[in-house]
């Protein structure tokens, strides 16, 4: 019974003690407040790519030619948007290929881009030959980063202050 006693009195003891150290170190977390500045991040150049979309027009859906030659201008500037989503964002490549005994039966290769494209300007639409249509766009990372900043500004720390 008196060992029970002295083995509860300890345990008291490092319950208490462990609780005020406890207690102590997350009383001095409090003392050092501090005070961030922050500063934006401006790029030091600002490339400009450009890209190029064809379309057909001889195999565009419209009942005369020149429906026929809208709808080709609006299929050459999506290839063109296309062409700058891939330089911007890349392309994913998906392939796979099976064989039996050691040929190879079957190949398959899947691409695809997505992304979103903002600020692109179109700098000029033309036919090309008799049955082609090229739009040419061209994006400037200089207005990407000024629409970029009016939704989310990056930062980085300027100053750091400590009370």
């Amino acid at each position: 019974m008196v060992n029970i006693l002295k083995v509860n009195k300890l345990s008291r003891r490092y319950l208490t003690l462990t609780a005020l150290l406890s207690l102590c170190l997350t009383g001095c977390s409090n003392l050092f407040n501090k005070h961030v500045e922050w500063e934006t991040v401006a790029p030091e150049t600002y490339p400009v790519i450009s890209a190029v979309g064809y379309a057909p027009i001889s195999v565009q859906k419209g009942a005369s030619e020149s429906s026929k030659m809208l709808m080709a201008l609006k299929a050459s500037k999506l290839d063109a948007y296309r062409e700058l989503t891939e330089q911007v964002f890349g392309q994913k490549v998906d392939s796979g290929q099976s064989l039996a005994s050691l040929v190879v039966q079957n190949t398959r290769l899947d691409s695809s881009v997505q992304g979103v494209i903002r600020g692109a300007k179109v700098v000029k639409s033309y036919p090309v030959g008799d049955d082609t249509y090229a739009t040419e766009l061209e994006l400037d990372f200089k207005l990407v980063n000024d629409i970029y900043l009016s939704i989310a500004r990056p930062k980085r720390v300027k100053k750091v202050h400590y009370y």
